[in-house]
């Protein structure tokens, strides 16, 4: 008896380690990716802290007794980590990271209804703790790279509609707003997305604990995202108005530290309100282990049922399927890559031999960018003009390609602040690069299309080039020091945009002077 009972118990655990082992093979790469994500100041992204709160989550609910009136459907969430290898499959073959990452979610699911969050003394949604899991990935850019220009556009307007109704003199410019002759730029990271981020964040984990039904979920989606736009309108308006009239805010520079970021988090606490409103007035559920949120009391009926291993997810030969299941596995990551959103690779892009009276000295590109620029297509160049440089990068493609300065520059070890946006010439986003051994310079970027399209941002390419696919972006990126006297800084811009044959703008002169937000 004894010896048989070893042998059911062996029966069952092989096939479960060949599957668990399956999984990490498929996990490793998206796994290894999202925390190269979270560690990497190209990103800036504040993942790991979305990870703590997860686990917190889990570890809350999953170390209470489990209720015993309904077993963890183990089944389902098998077949969920054999749907997971479908999407790490079109990741691999697609080579595009985020697809593979996004197959961790459904994997946080699986492992949540695994250990029966659901059905514990302190019950979680599992499906909600992985929605929550899902902010551990880099979407602030992402969103901000697709729809961060309608989420701009969205914000100027509405803010320059509050604000015509105070002020007489407000005069609005697509995302620039002139309120008593000062320029307030609705710049890309005032579209909003961070702010709608972590608000949808906080409604996440709310729903994970109150697990409230369809009706109450999507209204407090509702609420979330309505209370999010307002919340960043709020904060434009108000930044608007430091900045046009400092006398309203006792002559304090709303655009400094620490009182922008200060206005930041007032906006964020306040928008976080009508979200916790919401939780505290949800009624529960009529699942009989379901926690009352809002009532300050939990209800948890226990019965006395047999719990079901239901880890008999093969009936016939499990060995054998768990087996084929890991070769999949092992066939998936060994894929080769076929890149779907590559550029044309026939671009020719060279840098012109002189500007300025400055013979051009070609830089190399680094090995990492001359491997990335052969798999994906698109060109670079660089090249230094006495003590001025120009890169210069062209794609059929800017969502693989294009990104603002300060993404590589972090990675590269500089201390990066984006200081604005001028329209003296072209649109031309400003930033100031930091060395860690001091010296500093301005960095000039914009952005062109073969179409004509001029913008100072990724997101208005990008918005651009999916009405226009055929179209070929180019980033033009100035480089100068940064106490160079300003006037040379001015010429050599001017000289550049000359070289390269690109016409210059001419914008009213009430719109020279700009402020970002």
């Amino acid at each position: 008896m004894i010896n048989t009972g070893i042998n059911i118990q062996t029966h069952r655990m092989v096939p479960g380690l060949i599957l668990g082992t399956a999984a990490l093979v498929l996990a490793y790469e998206p796994v290894l990716w999202l925390f190269q994500t979270w560690q990497d100041p190209a990103y800036d992204s504040k993942g790991f802290f979305v990870f703590l709160i997860c686990a917190g989550l889990f570890l809350w609910s999953v170390t209470s007794p489990r209720n015993l009136a309904r077993p963890a459907n183990t089944r389902w969430a098998f077949i969920l980590l054999t749907g997971t290898a479908l999407i790490r499959l079109a990741g691999q073959v697609f080579a595009i990271n985020i697809i593979g990452a996004l197959a961790l979610v459904i994997d946080v699911y699986a492992l949540a209804s695994l250990t029966g969050v659901r059905h514990r003394v302190r019950p979680i949604s599992p499906g909600w703790l992985a929605v929550c899991f899902l902010f551990s990935l880099p979407l602030e850019r992402v969103i901000q790279h697709t729809v961060g220009f309608g989420l701009q556009h969205l914000s100027a307007g509405s803010a320059c509609f509050i604000l015509s109704s105070l002020f007489d003199n407000v005069q609005c410019h697509g995302v620039r707003i002139l309120i008593n002759r000062m320029d307030v730029l609705v710049d890309l990271p005032c579209s909003g997305a961070r702010t709608l981020l972590l608000l949808q964040l906080f409604y996440a984990a709310c729903m994970t604990v109150c697990r409230p039904n369809l009706t109450s979920g999507l209204f407090g989606f509702c609420v979330t995202l309505f209370s999010g736009l307002w919340i960043n309108i709020f904060r434009i308006v108000a930044l608007a108005i430091g900045i046009a009239y400092p006398t309203v805010v006792f002559n304090l520079d709303v655009m400094a530290e620490p009182g922008h970021s200060l206005l930041g988090l007032i906006a964020l606490g306040l928008g976080s309100l009508p979200i916790l409103f919401w939780a505290r007035s949800l009624e529960g559920s009529p699942e009989p282990d379901q926690r009352i949120c809002g009532s300050g009391r939990e209800e948890v009926i226990h019965r006395n049922h047999p719990i079901h291993s239901g880890f008999h997810l093969f009936k016939s030969h499990p060995a054998g399927m768990a087996l084929g299941f890991l070769l999949m596995a092992a066939l998936i990551v060994n894929l080769p890559k076929t890149p779907i959103d590559v550029a044309r690779p026939n671009i020719k892009l060279s840098l012109p031999t002189m500007i300025d009276g400055y013979e051009g000295v070609p830089a190399p590109l680094l090995p990492k960018e001359r491997a990335y620029f052969t798999q994906y297509g698109g060109a670079a160049a660089k090249a230094s003009y006495g003590d001025n440089g120009l890169l210069m990068i062209q794609t059929s493609s800017p969502l693989r390609h294009l990104h603002s300065p300060d993404e590589c520059l972090r990675g590269l070890g500089f201390e990066v602040q984006h200081i604005g946006v001028t329209y003296e010439t072209i649109p031309t986003a400003i930033y100031k690069a930091t060395t860690m051994e001091g010296p500093s310079y301005r960095i000039a970027v914009s952005f062109i299309s073969d179409q004509g399209h001029q913008t100072s941002n990724v997101s208005e390419a990008v918005w651009h080039w999916m009405q226009e696919r055929d179209t070929v972006w180019s980033a033009v990126q100035r480089i100068s020091l940064w106490e160079q006297d300003e006037s040379i800084t001015r010429r050599w811009d001017r000289a550049v945009l000359a070289a390269l044959d690109i016409t210059i703008n001419q914008q009213p002169a009430e719109l020279m002077e700009e402020r970002k937000l």
